[in-house]
């Protein structure tokens, strides 16, 4: 049955169905014959077209092509979710901002920065959600990692570049809404330098 779909059923059928984006390597071997670059183009303005105006949104990404839901539709879908968002501390939110708008960085870099320690709870939260990544050593004492962000990074925040980063005080309306959760009291993490309190607006 499968040599009876046409190019256009077979890619969107995948890209419906795959949990990551779709390179147009990918997209172009699917079919047999490999389709060639000038057909794939045809292919993916034929399934914009088709699903334009509608609440799902096919969307190039900086790991490929993906649909995604459409902004007017998320909040009215998110009430059908049994989970909540998850929800991250301002502390959290800051290390995330300072490594992608300094990266790459090493822990030391950040707690200057920020001035003051950062856990290791904090580091492992963001590489929890894909959004950070070791890419290699400093050449000084004790060869500390370097950090910096990742292609899921941007795909979450619908960037094509590291170039395409917003400000930092409007950086929030690109990340998943309420996801900075209020501070306990007398919180470590209080005491911040002038660059970590341009970040607060981040959520």
């Amino acid at each position: 049955m499968s040599d009876k779909l046409t190019p256009d059923a077979l890619i969107e059928a995948a890209l419906l169905t795959q949990t990551e984006p779709l390179s147009e390597k990918n997209m172009r071997e699917l079919c047999s014959p490999p389709l060639s670059q000038d057909k794939l183009i045809d292919v993916l303005a034929q399934l914009k077209l088709r699903w334009h105006n509608r609440a799902l949104q096919l969307v190039h990404t900086h790991e490929g092509w993906r649909f995604q839901i459409a902004q007017a539709a998320f909040e009215r879908l998110g009430s059908l979710q049994e989970q909540r968002t998850p929800r991250y501390s301002r502390a959290v939110m800051e290390t995330l901002a300072i490594i992608a708008y300094q990266q790459p960085v090493t822990r030391g870099d950040i707690e200057s920065i920020r001035g003051v320690a950062v856990s290791q709870n904090i580091m492992q939260t963001l590489q929890d959600r894909g959004w950070i990544e070791i890419i290699g050593q400093r050449d000084s004492v004790g060869k500390p990692a370097l950090w910096a962000t990742t292609a899921a990074f941007l795909t979450d925040l619908r960037l094509d570049s590291l170039e395409d980063l917003p400000p930092l005080t409007e950086l929030g309306d690109l990340v998943l809404p309420d996801l900075i959760e209020p501070a306990p009291s007398g919180e470590e993490d209080e005491a911040l330098s002038e660059e970590a309190q341009a970040t607060v607006s981040i959520h």
